[in-house]
């Protein structure tokens, strides 16, 4: 892990994403670009470029609730696990 990236147990229990009007995760950039060793800055410009993607998975059953998310940049990724108000429960 370089410097510039996050410690994931540090975000454990922080809320890095709320919900827009629509009722869709929107994450913090100043939390998930360092897991992905970029500026926020970067990974939104990235993210438009497309080279910064992720794929949700939504909670069934005992998981209710919860949403994983997986970030891709080049050959590094970082999956958060939140709960239904956008706290990580597990970063990795």
């Amino acid at each position: 892990m370089t410097s510039s990236q996050a410690k994931p147990q540090t975000l454990v229990g922080t809320q890095v994403a709320g919900r827009d009007q629509a009722g869709s995760l929107v994450f913090d950039a100043k939390c998930v670009a360092p897991l992905l060793g970029l500026k926020p800055e970067v990974f939104m410009e990235e993210l438009k470029r497309g080279m910064v993607y992720q794929v949700h998975e939504l909670g069934m059953e005992e998981d209710s609730g919860r949403t994983r998310v997986t970030f891709r940049y080049r050959a590094r990724q970082s999956v958060l696990i939140v709960d239904a108000l956008g706290f990580a429960l597990h970063v990795g």
